[in-house]
């Protein structure tokens, strides 16, 4: 991998699936979930889960775009979530569960907005998407615990009924993109 990683920050729902689904892919060298979007200073999981912090939980990527790149992991982000529910995925419901986009450059925003026009226009969605794009402000690590959640609790059954059958779209959609 290349030393000249990039960063791409994603909220699609709750940060253990995002974090689960984007560490399979080859070229992304680390997930961390954490919240972002929001006015508290130092937001944890309780307060953001109250969905009154206006925090998500997203995900913020480290990658090399060398080896993969911004629209590759757009379409899985768009591939992983429901983009045309606002403030849901699935029975996870507020605005911390929210589909956004948290740009880091003007070339991201850029992209991410293209990429969208091209889904709407192909009426890739029955609904129109919702998904927001924002300036990446400030990203808050989350909880040492939340960190690779998916494979420290596999058997767990939220991971069971809702990771497992993501991953498996994943395996079977993008395996060129797998590690």
């Amino acid at each position: 991998m290349s030393t000249d990683l990039q960063i791409a920050v994603f909220a699609n729902g709750c940060f253990w699936c995002t974090e689960a689904v984007f560490k399979m892919l080859k070229g992304v060298s680390t997930v961390v979930p954490g919240y972002t979007g929001g006015g508290v200073a130092y937001p944890t999981y309780e307060s953001v889960s109250t969905g009154t912090t206006g925090h998500a939980e997203a995900i913020k990527i480290e990658y090399d775009p060398s080896v993969i790149t911004y629209d590759d992991l757009l379409t899985v982000f768009f591939n992983t979530h429901n983009p045309t529910t606002l403030n849901r995925q699935g029975n996870d419901v507020g605005t911390q569960y929210r589909s956004a986009i948290f740009y880091n450059s003007d070339e991201q925003k850029e992209e991410a907005e293209a990429f969208i026009k091209q889904l709407t226009d192909a009426q890739a969605y029955t609904e129109p998407i919702v998904t927001e794009m924002v300036p990446l402000q400030t990203f808050h690590v989350a909880e040492d615990y939340h960190h690779d959640y998916y494979a420290h609790h596999e058997d767990q059954r939220y991971c069971t009924i809702v990771i497992e059958p993501k991953l498996e779209k994943v395996r079977q959609r993008f395996a060129e993109l797998l590690k």
